[in-house]
């Protein structure tokens, strides 16, 4: 079976790099999906899929199978701007193909991993791996907006609760099993305005925030630290104030800080520690979440999202390092992401077993550097197709 499925991505290059180009060539910022939806939507059912459909918020779904066990593999289809068009080396909506790799925005955060997936079903479907599973490919939609937040609306609202999730984000072709959690918060100080001729008159909000922001930085140094995870951090991402002119002292400042979670910390201690750094000078908040999708469709949620960590024995970690150890003779490196995930859901929140595998690293998202290499493209193709059997072998008779 290991050479049929090694022999079948193989065969798939072509077909999978070429789709990779057709759907970085769509650009699909947050909200914004709706064309790339309908562009995977027609692969997926150009390749076989027994069902292909959208849930309220707009993420694709495409079905193989009807087994009594779900296995769902995710990858966002939403990414960040461009930036500055200039500052890349090439075309970053083109999908270029060059030195062994697609170049482009979202080809490694999360396109790439998305066109493996896909054509990781199609390889299920032509073998027949999906026995005693259902196999679902989701492309979620605003991701980069507010992470697990298609989850959220896959599994309450839609009712599709799968008992396995993997998650398609760039990994370097290694098995990541969580990462740090993360919130967003905004500290607001109020001052009292008036003519900056004669400050003395007034309250400046912006003096009376220095002092927050010079306890928000000395609060990073202490914050703790998990030998798997990494350290807690805490950092001031966006600072504004309210001022009637530039002439006069200003009457509210604001900053929003972006605080990652290492283990053992939650939103309540979070909250608490920046409380007793702004003591009564200002009010902290947790951001909320309140955009519509292209389909119009809000899920007003919090922006706090919770540490994850899958335990390295669980059978799902094992399932995959099974299946990596037989398509390529040799045993994955197992660890975690830096940056966050719909992992926050699927895990963090409703406590569905999640593991990482995509390709790509984690170094090119988000950069003007942004490129996915073709022979990750195939071996992860080859992977998700082994994962559900090899699932299957670690859970029966559980």
């Amino acid at each position: 079976m290991k050479n049929a499925i090694l022999d079948r991505s193989a065969k798939y290059e072509k077909k999978v790099v070429r789709f990779l180009r057709d759907i970085v060539a769509i650009p699909s910022f947050s909200t914004e999906e709706e064309k790339v939806v309908e562009r995977i939507g027609s692969e997926m059912a150009d390749l076989g899929y027994d069902e292909v459909r959208t849930d309220a918020l707009g993420s694709v779904i495409g079905r193989i199978g009807n087994g009594p066990k779900t296995i769902l593999f995710d990858s966002h289809i939403d990414t960040v701007g461009v930036g500055d068009p200039a500052a890349w080396a090439h075309d970053p909506v083109r999908g270029k193909v060059t030195g062994g790799s697609v170049w482009g925005r979202g080809t490694s955060d999360n396109k790439g991993g998305l066109a493996s997936m896909v054509y990781g079903g199609r390889i299920i479907r032509d073998l027949a791996l999906d026995a005693g599973f259902t196999v679902l490919v989701v492309g979620s939609v605003m991701e980069e907006d507010c992470d697990g937040l298609p989850y959220r609306s896959l599994v309450e609202e839609d009712g599709t609760r799968p008992d396995f999730v993997c998650l398609g984000e760039s990994t370097g072709l290694k098995i990541y099993r969580g990462h740090r959690g993360r919130m967003e918060m905004k500290v607001t100080v109020k001052g009292k305005s008036c003519h900056a001729s004669a400050p003395e008159r007034g309250v400046n909000a912006v003096y009376a925030m220095a002092p927050v922001v010079a306890g928000i930085e000395k609060l990073n140094r202490r914050l703790k630290k998990d030998a798997e995870l990494g350290k807690g951090t805490i950092a001031v991402s966006k600072i504004e104030c309210r001022t009637p002119s530039l002439n006069a002292v200003p009457d509210r400042a604001v900053i929003y800080l972006d605080r990652r979670l290492t283990a053992g910390e939650t939103k309540r201690s979070a909250l608490a520690e920046v409380r007793k750094v702004v003591g009564a000078k200002g009010k902290v908040e947790i951001l909320r979440y309140e955009r519509p999708s292209y389909k119009g469709h809000v899920l007003p949620v919090e922006k706090y999202y919770p540490t994850w960590k899958l335990p390295e024995g669980h059978p799902l970690v094992q399932a995959g390092v099974d299946a990596y150890r037989e398509l390529f003779r040799r045993r994955p490196r197992i660890g975690f992401w830096t940056f966050s995930t719909n992992g926050v859901y699927t895990m963090g929140t409703a406590k569905i077993p999640t593991i990482g595998f995509g390709p790509s690293e984690e170094k090119f998202a988000h950069s003007t550097g942004d490129r996915c290499p073709v022979d990750h493209l195939v071996k992860s193709a080859a992977f998700y197709a082994a994962l559900p059997r090899s699932l299957r072998g670690r859970v029966k008779g559980k």
